[in-house]
């Protein structure tokens, strides 16, 4: 599945825009008889943004209007009042300095900030006295900031416990989504997410669970990407294994054996040769081997980190040098890859 796509930011729309479509009103209001009505142009506003508050379906004999903040009219929370026989603004208690009242009714508010969200109510004062209202509601949104993924641990180890990935900041009215690897996440027996998708758990981590684990927060006005958060998962050693696979060598060849371990952080080797410590390296390297050198070789491999040990043994058998006349008459060779020389 597909992170679904981020709405596009939103441009600022210029005061001198809303004007125009003030006066395309202004010039063309076809009489009708359906209800005042108020439209918010943009339906949901961005902090800062100039929001234009028209007004449709005007009714006739209109002496002037009032803009009032909240659900009712209130002369103590009147904004502003507009006398159409003067074409005069009269600004009231409630007046911030950034509405404008228009010809056509229409209110022209600057700047809103997310204080300036809630109801605002439309009188049209008729001059009969029998005058007319309708309430609408003004939605302002933040620019929201890039977010950030925070977690319990960035360096779990392996099948230990869980991962708790937290979103932040937690802002109002904003929505949270996950993408793990560029994919969106959805709750599953590995994954958990909180009500309100902010907090992802991440159950019985491996370590293919590296990420990248992304948040995306979004409101209608605007979205955000955090940064990729990778986890550093620990984990090993695993069963070491031992190269070469030869066990049978010449008396003179140079023995050199590898250990191997997957591991994360890399493993601590060391070697044991017939109980015995020999080195602390990946490797070991014995030149010109003769009979003592058989035995048992064994790899011991440490992580550090998750206190674990593993270990792998290889039993080496080193042939003597034959001498003239030592072969037995009729014995049959014994042939390794290093050697087809045995005594008898």
């Amino acid at each position: 599945m597909e992170p679904p796509s981020a709405p596009a930011r939103r441009g600022r729309v210029p005061w001198q825009g809303l004007l125009l479509a003030v006066s395309l009103l202004t010039f063309w209001s076809p009489l009708t008889t359906a209800q005042l009505a108020l439209e918010f142009m943009p339906s949901n506003a961005a902090e800062w943004e100039d929001v234009l508050f028209l007004a449709h379906n005007l009714p006739e004999d209109l002496a002037g209007y009032a803009w009032f903040k909240g659900g009712r009219v209130d002369s103590k929370r009147q904004i502003a009042s507009y006398k159409i026989d003067t074409g005069v603004n009269n600004p009231g208690p409630a007046y911030s300095g950034r509405e404008t009242i228009y010809p056509n009714g229409s209110l022209l508010f600057q700047k809103v900030t997310l204080e300036d969200t809630g109801y605002y109510t439309l009188q049209a004062i008729k001059t009969n006295f029998h005058n007319e209202e309708v309430t609408g509601q003004l939605r302002v949104y933040p620019e929201l900031p890039e977010p950030n993924v925070t977690s319990n641990t960035s360096d779990p180890v392996e099948h230990k416990g869980p991962v708790v990935f937290t979103c932040e900041p937690e802002i109002q009215d904003a929505t949270y989504l996950w993408l793990i690897n560029s994919q969106s996440v959805q709750n599953s027996t590995r994954l958990e997410l909180s009500k309100d998708n902010r907090t992802l758990t991440l159950l019985n981590v491996t370590r293919n669970d590296t990420g990248p684990y992304e948040c995306d927060i979004r409101n209608p006005v605007s979205a955000s990407l955090s940064d990729p958060f990778y986890l550093n998962v620990l984990y090993g050693p695993e069963a070491p294994t031992i190269s070469p696979s030869d066990t049978h060598y010449r008396s003179g060849a140079n023995l050199n054996l590898s250990c191997h371990a997957a591991s994360n952080p890399p493993a601590q080797y060391s070697w044991l040769i017939n109980g015995r410590p020999k080195q602390s390296t990946q490797e070991v390297t014995i030149p010109n081997i003769t009979p003592n050198d058989s035995g048992s070789y064994t790899c011991v491999v440490h992580n550090s980190v998750t206190r674990l040990n593993g270990t792998a043994v290889r039993t080496i058998t080193v042939s003597a040098p034959c001498g003239r006349g030592s072969f037995t008459e009729g014995k049959k060779q014994t042939c390794s890859r290093a050697s087809c020389f045995f005594c008898h």
